[in-house]
């Protein structure tokens, strides 16, 4: 019997450890700095290990390995990736199905990132400076007509980015916010990237990679501000969409051809630059605009939430795909069920900026198996046979069915499933909503 250590234990996890153990053949092994009750629950019913620890620690990642000695592993979140825990159980001899500290760079240093892309002529960049001056960062900031997006080059959470038009109101707020990031080395690099607003429509396009090649996973759209209408302070995702045809209702082929090519050509840069190779998962967060595929930003695991859209519909075994990627062997593109997903997360009240944690959830199960939603568990913890909140997003609940608006409707029920101090964005998935987007692209011209 063969065994998997996965490293992590948010929702994203959670979606990962059920796609392994739908391999009954595989014992899961869990490594969390937090007690998932999901993943502890597939550990159990696996005959697996598991253990409470420094997730962001090689070394007590690898003495847990090393007691256990997994066939496979794979650390999932990106300060994991970060902190070389790839690397270090490498050099201890176990296979990863994830990228080492430094092809994790693209995700964990955006100037790194954009700097390769311009190196080796690769499309999709918007114009873009990076910046260790306050100064010289408000000049570009004028330069770019003061239409600029203002990122740390270093790791947020997802909650470090602001956009004129959206965070910030005008270019003095970005050449504050600048100076503020500089000053603070937010993200934990001494420097920002300075980049021209894009308009048009954001989706995430999920990769499995071999080191040679990228396998697509179906696009999906996430929505990171945290109100409905698409308004109020970025979060880490408040829910997500697929398309049973694996496109989004916006998009045409040609922009999930060229988002692909764009990270074939990024792998392949890699590999020249560094003679190393990328293996693992690569995800690209997009914008389809008039004037064609722009690259946002990279992350080097799966996506949280898309995660739970793309694995909810897996149709391959996940635990061979993720050997045959470790081998740097991928043989062909792994199979998704023609369904569309919509995944809604439930947070606590005050998220994302004030949220009231340790409150009790009452959760009718029986009501979310009969509405045929899949759930999955985030930043939660049980105690005395109750889930209880905890500062972060709480659980995600994601319906499966033959169209999107079917798939909204069983995670909306599923929602009304769970009781307590949580909320969630009603209007993700919904046709309304949807329909904006459509309309969005029409009038950019970009259909």
């Amino acid at each position: 019997m063969d065994s998997f250590l996965l490293v992590g234990n948010g929702a994203r996890e959670h979606a990962i450890a059920k796609g392994i153990c739908r391999n009954r053949k595989v014992r899961l092994l869990a490594f969390m700095s937090a007690n998932n009750p999901g993943i502890a629950e597939l550990v159990k019913k696996s005959g697996g290990q598991m253990k409470i620890g420094d997730i962001h620690s090689p070394r007590e990642v690898s003495e847990f390995a090393k007691k256990h000695k997994p066939d496979l592993c794979f650390p999932s979140p990106d300060a994991v990736l970060a902190a070389g825990v790839v690397d270090a159980l490498q050099s201890e001899g176990f296979a990863c199905a994830a990228p080492t500290k430094e092809a994790a760079r693209l995700e964990w240093d955006k100037s790194y990132c954009r700097q390769l892309l311009k190196d080796f002529k690769i499309p999709g960049s918007p114009k873009f400076g990076i910046f260790q001056d306050a100064k010289q960062a408000a000049s570009f900031i004028d330069f770019l007509g003061g239409q600029v997006a203002v990122k740390p080059a270093g790791l947020t959470g997802g909650k470090g980015v602001k956009v004129v038009g959206f965070q910030l109101e005008d270019a003095s707020q970005a050449k504050q916010y600048a100076m503020q990031l500089l000053a603070a080395r937010h993200g934990g690099l001494g420097s920002i990237v300075i980049e021209e607003r894009l308009e048009g429509e954001e989706f995430s396009l999920q990769a499995f990679c071999d080191g040679k090649r990228v396998f697509c996973m179906p696009l999906v759209q996430d929505h990171k501000r945290a109100y409905e209408g698409d308004v109020g302070p970025n979060t880490g995702g408040m829910g997500s969409y697929s398309d049973a045809n694996h496109l989004l209702p916006f998009l045409r082929p040609r922009h999930r051809d060229s988002a692909l090519e764009i990270m074939q050509k990024t792998i392949e840069a890699f590999h020249k630059k560094t003679k190393n190779r990328f293996v693992g998962v690569l995800y690209g967060g997009f914008m389809a605009t008039r004037d064609g595929v722009k690259l946002i930003e990279y992350n080097c695991r799966f996506g949280d939430p898309e995660a739970m859209n793309v694995l909810s519909i897996l149709g391959s075994d996940l635990y061979d795909v993720l050997l045959q990627i470790s081998e740097s062997k991928l043989r062909k593109a792994p199979k998704f069920e023609k369904k569309a997903t919509v995944c809604k997360y439930l947070v606590p009240e005050g998220y994302p900026e004030k949220s009231i944690a340790d409150q009790p959830l009452s959760i009718d199960y029986s009501a979310i198996a009969q509405s045929r939603a899949d759930l999955f568990y985030a930043s939660v913890y049980e105690k005395g046979g109750v889930i209880y909140t905890q500062s972060s997003r709480s659980i995600g609940l994601v319906g499966i069915a033959d169209d999107i608006e079917k798939a909204e409707e069983i995670a909306e029920k599923a929602c009304g499933a769970v009781k307590g101090r949580v909320w969630h964005r009603r209007d993700i998935g919904t046709p309304s909503l949807v329909q904006r987007r459509i309309e969005h692209m029409r009038r950019l011209g970009a259909l």
